[in-house]
């Protein structure tokens, strides 16, 4: 008798690691659609930040969502990558993406002197980049490979 089992190490979209990576991708953007609303809806918080000298760009909840689906696809990939090539899978893409996170928080506090936002909107987009990365990266990293 011949029994098939499902290869669960692979990362496609139709197996179970892959679904819960997109899971981990979906969570990020729900929680950056959710920290935009408490924060500008109801909180009145002006995210915006200026370009040059004159434009002001106001951030809106789509560009939210799809700056972390882009994000959170990417360290899936970059995840999937590691599983297949090392056996520290888990520790190398949580150290890299709380890398990631660093640099993606300074953008708004480096900002603040060149682009002369509010101290609102710069602490709002601090917060906002810190809840997409707390519901991302613990959970992707969860489905890392262990050996």
């Amino acid at each position: 008798m011949l029994t098939i089992t499902p290869d669960l190490t692979t990362t496609g979209p139709g197996t179970r690691k892959g679904r819960s990576r997109a899971l981990c991708a979906a969570g990020g953007a729900l929680a950056g659609a959710l920290a935009w609303t408490v924060e500008v809806p109801l909180l009145g918080i002006r995210l915006n930040f200026r370009y040059g000298t004159s434009h002001i760009e106001i951030i809106a909840v789509s560009e939210i969502i799809g700056a972390s689906l882009v994000a959170a696809l990417l360290g899936w990939l970059l995840l999937a990558v590691l599983d297949r090539r090392t056996p520290h899978a888990r520790t190398l893409w949580t150290g890299m993406a709380l890398a990631g996170l660093a640099g993606s928080v300074a953008l708004p506090l480096a900002a603040a002197t060149t682009t002369a936002t509010t101290t609102s909107a710069i602490v709002g987009l601090v917060v906002m980049h810190l809840t997409i990365g707390a519901a991302v990266i613990p959970a992707m990293a969860h489905t890392a490979r262990t050996r």
